[in-house]
């Protein structure tokens, strides 16, 4: 099992309750750092997606995973240490808060984007495969006038990933 210290070391910000105006706006102003981030990452990648550029918009997606793991965990440990929080920066967590309510939107336009392109690649990959599974039928009679055989089903699809 992965300790608690272990599991965290990487984020940007003390997961410990803070207990100075100091460490509280620290943890606010790193969080909100995290956020900014994401934002350009997240706006990057819609462009990108509607740009039809995928390949490039798929670089980003082990910086924007942990982005997104360390955004999760702030917002996690800002609930979990709200009351401390606002009693010791009240003027950084409103900060935060105004952030994260801004943020709420581009994510949904990037999900909206990213469940557009997954449909139009789904509709492109299922009429390729419907049109490799149809059964063809001859126009023409078979040797010695006989009618032809019995259409066959498609084997397989093949995709082509250099594209």
């Amino acid at each position: 099992m992965i300790e608690k210290a272990e599991a965290t070391a990487a984020l940007p910000f003390s997961i410990e309750r803070p207990v100075s105006r100091q460490e509280a706006e620290n943890f606010c102003n790193a969080v909100r750092k995290t956020m900014e981030r994401l934002l350009e990452v997240v706006e990057t990648e819609t462009d990108l997606v509607r740009a039809g550029q995928l390949r490039a918009a798929g670089d980003l997606q082990g910086e924007k995973a942990v982005l997104v793991h360390h955004y999760t965990q702030g917002v996690l440990y800002a609930k979990e240490h709200s009351v401390a929080l606002g009693n010791l920066a009240p003027a950084a967590v409103q900060a935060l808060r105004r952030q994260h309510a801004e943020f709420q939107p581009v994510l949904r336009i990037n999900l909206a984007v990213l469940a557009t392109a997954r449909e139009v690649a789904d509709s492109i990959v299922n009429t390729v495969a419907r049109a490799v599974g149809a059964k063809q039928r001859t126009t023409t009679y078979g040797p010695a006038g006989a009618p032809p055989a019995a259409p066959r089903p498609a084997e397989g699809i093949s995709v082509n990933r250099s594209l």
